[in-house]
């Protein structure tokens, strides 16, 4: 549970850990790799000193000058608040156990009702609900689609062959492991399509002929990792966003949201540079750790190395201008996932029903 304090007082990196493969005298290592980063206490302890200077800045944010990016003349005299958050994480030994349950070859689309059910029933033999598994797939393809694209290039040629001898994009999905979407513009560039060609054609598929559309109609229904429309997905990851804010808001903390400092930033320096989802303009502390920003993110937060490092870069932005901030989870984190400067949390004290079921 949450609790504001009743004076009004307040709210409350890691390191590569890759493994040759060849041992020495060039011999392969077949040792599996471990799953996840190094241990999350070792990742504190050593990044210690560098967290507390993060934590002082945000104290401190009010204090310069000038102020911080996004700070009116008038931020010059927070409140201050405390929040309790509890936080549920998901133990490494299960994350890493459903890890190896939720992906097959050839599988990126979005699952038959029954391949659900069955991810659903593994889930409850591990501390992880069937959301939290689904969401662990998605980072897990990701992973998989962007250090595999450098094997995918060099089969351009051989999956050009094969299309012209008629086999469909979604059949070498499957033959070759790959997203469908991403086989789709391989063959296109092969094709000696420019990119500027290739995005306009699959944002208008009706200027595509009648084989390319109905490859690109077939490959899109069977990718949900490279899929052009991913519009559903952002409504709800703007209306979690929403949720956050006004639950911070409902607490009394003052803050500034990202849409906000997306068109002040774009005005004052021709773009957005740093817009964290939401801005306190107040002290804000949670579960002892100061928070001077919160960025929200509609998913589980994994211990899946491009995801982590995918993180970790948007969150360093934010933290290189006010210090200390926090990322919430909509599905919850791995209990070994470590950001220094953030604190983690999940949605476990908001209330969701706006957001209605499913991922």
């Amino acid at each position: 549970m949450t609790r504001p304090n009743s004076d009004k007082k307040g709210g409350s990196s890691s390191r590569k850990s890759h493994r040759s493969n060849r041992g020495r005298g060039g011999q392969r290592n077949n040792r599996k790799r471990r799953y996840g980063s190094t241990a999350k206490a070792t990742l504190e302890e050593r990044n210690a000193p560098e967290i507390a200077r993060m934590d002082e800045q945000a104290r401190a944010r009010f204090q310069r000058s000038p102020l911080p990016l996004g700070f009116p003349e008038d931020a010059r005299n927070p409140k201050s608040f405390t929040f309790d958050w509890d936080t549920r994480p998901v133990p490494l030994k299960d994350e890493e156990a459903m890890a190896g349950k939720v992906m097959r070859k050839g599988e990126f689309g979005w699952l038959e009702d029954e391949r659900v059910d069955e991810i659903g029933v593994l889930a409850k033999g591990y501390k992880m609900t069937l959301e939290q598994a689904l969401s662990l797939r998605s980072a897990l393809l990701q992973q998989k689609t962007v250090y595999g694209h450098g094997r995918l290039r060099s089969q351009g040629k051989n999956m050009l062959r094969l299309y012209k001898e008629g086999v469909s994009v979604v059949d070498l999905s499957t033959r070759f492991d790959f997203p469908p979407m991403n086989i789709f513009r391989i063959i296109l560039t092969e094709m000696r399509w420019s990119k500027s060609k290739i995005k306009e054609s699959l944002r208008q598929p009706s200027r595509l002929s009648e084989r390319e559309r109905t490859e690109f109609e077939a490959a899109e229904a069977a990718d949900r990792v490279s899929n052009v429309d991913q519009g559903e997905s952002q409504e709800r990851a703007d209306l979690f966003e929403d949720i956050l804010a006004d639950w911070f808001e409902e607490q009394g903390v003052r803050l500034r949201r990202q849409p906000e400092m997306v068109k002040e930033q774009q005005q004052d320096l021709g773009r957005p540079v740093r817009t964290p989802d939401i801005l306190f303009l107040d002290h804000v502390e949670i579960n002892g750790k100061p928070v001077a920003w919160i960025d929200a993110k509609h998913f589980y937060g994994a211990d899946v190395e491009f995801q982590r490092k995918k993180m970790a870069k948007q969150m360093a932005r934010y933290i290189e201008e006010w210090g200390s901030g926090a990322v919430v989870y909509r599905h919850g984190f791995s209990a070994n996932l470590f950001m220094p400067g953030c604190t983690l949390l999940d949605a476990n004290v908001l209330d969701l029903s706006k957001l209605g079921p499913g991922e």
